[in-house]
């Protein structure tokens, strides 16, 4: 095997898998049908896609046959940005979408979902069973006076209960929203009370690491501190009595009811997502039916090029946008594996196995996985039969170029790697998977169709090969229609659109590269900037954590009231490693090798662990905000991160320079 140079791709689809793939079928037929360029590939749909927004989206509904109850009377009403509107006039239901296949009689028996726990054991769902408990929960849920624009919450872990109970609440026209039962109270209650729901469904506690975890006061305190609640359905999970009160998950769902599903507005409320709100309240984002429907059918079924053969697995857990993702595979009739446990129980290896063991075609996990089974030496390739896997698809972190190169070597060599990147914000991606597009080393495969994705300047010049803000000029379907208690839509713009009225700004640093791949460099707003250049974290992280001593690690930079820059670098090390003169030196040598003199840091700093939100990004700007002498209780809100003790490391840090 000869290695990727800088130039040559790691991958490159080959001729029978470009035209068996998805997207290569709609354009064809998108040529035909509404003049899309049948020549040209990939690059050539997309700036169709970006040029003729209103036509291409028309496609997308026709091409995955979106059920609209009620025409729409155009595809795009007003396109200004915040306040874009889809499809006015159409009516229609995501659940009823969701559980289409149920109604084919060839896989009204074949899996919908694949449940698997910490013991590996296997629980399939079938399409008909899928669809005759969300019927009957649909049914209990209009008995409990739920109406649509209700809001219905679960604090439950990745089980087959979770989908069922969303499906039922998007079915009745409800408002689903969810957090993981690791989540305290507090975490619970900062994003629930916002939106004040009706219902709430609940575990009585989950299993995690090999250990039982009971939630039972916890569910306690929500259930007192949540008086808009006319209902909790209790889930036993650990197997519990149904406490006082609430209602058994086994009677709402036993009947053999036909789902009724609400027709509702395309701009109708979905769910509401939660950023990670590290200071202040979380951020209550709302989607529409219409619009994730629209947007998952083109992620999924397109970039994805998911179908009704494929088995998807994503690690990942009901309070990460990911799992609301992972959920719409069943869009595209896919058979969607919910794993409910530890990444790395009972050891690093234990993702692969469940790949393995359920047949997954697309498995999906986080870059910190990839680079820990790196760092392990583990070879998933070797000691595991993954020869159905045709995709491996990261997030939450930009996947380091050495993470492409271990995926290629230890997995398989024709292996499709889909490092993707978008948000919360729009539950889906801006750049990623591309089944026809070459992969090359430490890059996004291309913006994603209808994405109008840009690097832009301070002047909101576009940028070639330069790093700049990653900015969307043209609205997209699932861009958020609100903000939950935003009534002027005041948090909403100012969170999107300050910086370039009308234009969508992420957050995010990236460059465009001149072949058209995408590189992420971390978040604008912890932006390092040395002598007037600036710098991605991710670039840092990159190199940093190749060293065996070095677990994890977070720098900061920080503008100083003397003019000066200071930029520390704090080391989570690895077990049995000292941070000595020796280690500094190399962890400078390799910053400034692989990166440049101007990377290297003021300083290397050993603390006990790294902090992050409790969907497991590393916590930047409060860590720089505490660094500035923002107190403690300003600088975060507690109910957002994973260990608040860390973050007094920093606060006393900052203390004693002040000193």
């Amino acid at each position: 095997m000869t290695a990727a140079t800088p130039d040559a791709p790691l991958w490159q689809p080959s001729p029978e898998r470009i035209e068996a793939a998805a997207v290569t079928r709609f354009q064809s037929w998108a040529a035909s049908r509404f003049g899309a360029p049948a020549e040209g590939g990939y690059e050539a749909l997309h700036r169709w896609s970006v040029d003729e927004l209103d036509t291409f989206w028309q496609a997308v509904a026709e091409w995955f046959d979106i059920r609209f109850s009620r025409p729409y009377e155009s595809v795009l009403g007003d396109r200004t940005m915040p306040g874009a509107t889809w499809f006015p006039g159409a009516t229609l239901n995501y659940a009823e979408h969701a559980l289409r296949t149920a109604e084919n009689p060839a896989r009204a028996d074949s899996p919908a979902l694949l449940y698997v726990d910490e013991t590996h054991t296997q629980v399939p769902i079938s399409w008909a069973e899928l669809r005759r408990q969300v019927g009957a929960l649909a049914a209990e849920l209009r008995a409990l006076g739920v109406t649509p624009g209700d809001r219905v919450s679960g604090y439950l872990p990745n089980i087959p209960q979770a989908v069922v109970a969303f499906l039922a609440t998007a079915a009745v026209g409800g408002v689903w929203t969810s957090c993981a039962p690791d989540f305290g109270a507090r975490s619970v209650l900062d994003r629930f009370q916002q939106i004040e729901p009706v219902v709430l469904f609940t575990v009585d506690g989950y299993r995690y690491g090999g250990k039982e975890h009971d939630r039972t006061e916890t569910v306690a305190e929500l259930r007192r501190e949540l008086p808009t609640l006319r209902a909790v359905v209790h889930i036993p999970l650990l197997g519990t009595d149904a406490p006082e009160g609430a209602l058994a998950w086994a009677a709402l769902t036993s009947a053999d009811t036909e789902p009724v599903f609400e027709q509702v507005p395309f701009d109708h409320p979905l769910w509401v997502l939660y950023s990670s709100g590290t200071t202040g309240l979380p951020k209550a984002i709302v989607q529409s039916q219409g619009g994730i429907l629209l947007e998952h059918f083109k992620q999924l079924g397109l970039h994805c090029d998911l179908g009704p053969e494929d088995r998807f697995f994503w690690y990942t857990s009901t309070g990460w946008m990911m799992w609301n993702f992972l959920v719409s595979g069943l869009l595209t009739g896919t058979t969607v594996v919910l794993y409910d446990g530890s990444p790395g129980h009972p050891d690093v290896s234990a993702q692969w196995r469940i790949a393995e063991q359920t047949g997954a075609t697309l498995y999906g996990t986080s870059a910190a996985y990839v680079m820990a089974c790196r760092k392990a030496d583990i070879h998933p390739g070797r000691d595991f039969d993954l020869s159905r896997v045709q995709c491996v698809a990261t997030t939450g972190s930009p996947l380091p170029p050495d993470g492409f190169r271990w995926l290629h070597d230890e997995v398989a060599e024709d292996l499709w790697i889909a490092s993707v990147s978008g948000g919360t914000d729009v539950c889906s991606c801006f750049a990623g998977a591309v089944p026809t597009l070459p992969v090359h080393i430490g890059e996004l495969q291309a913006p994603c169709l209808g994405t109008d994705l840009q690097s832009w300047d301070p002047a909101g010049k576009p940028l070639t090969d330069e790093v700049g803000e990653l900015v969307v000029t043209n609205p997209l379907p699932s861009m958020p229609i609100r903000f939950w208690n935003d009534p002027d839509g005041s948090r909403y713009h100012d969170s999107y659109f300050d910086m370039y009225p009308g234009v969508w700004r992420h957050g995010d640093w990236i460059t465009i590269t001149d072949h058209g791949s995408v590189i992420i460099h971390g978040r604008s707003d912890s932006t390092l900037n040395r002598q007037g250049v600036r710098m991605g974290s991710a670039d840092i992280y990159e190199a940093v954590e190749r060293l065996p001593e070095i677990r994890e690690s977070l720098v900061i930079g920080l503008e100083e009231p003397d003019g000066g820059y200071w930029m520390p670098l704090f080391v989570h090390l690895a077990e049995g490693a000292t941070l000595d003169d020796d280690l500094r030196a190399a962890i400078k040598a390799t910053i400034r090798e692989n990166l440049s003199p101007r990377h290297v840091p003021d300083e290397v700093i050993e603390v006990p662990a790294i902090p992050h939100t409790l969907t497991g990004k590393r916590i930047e700007v409060p860590v720089k905000r505490l660094l500035q002498g923002t107190e403690l209780a300003k600088a975060v809100n507690p109910g957002s991160v994973d260990n608040l003790d860390l973050l007094h490391f920093y606060a006393e840090l900052a203390a004693n320079r002040r000193r």
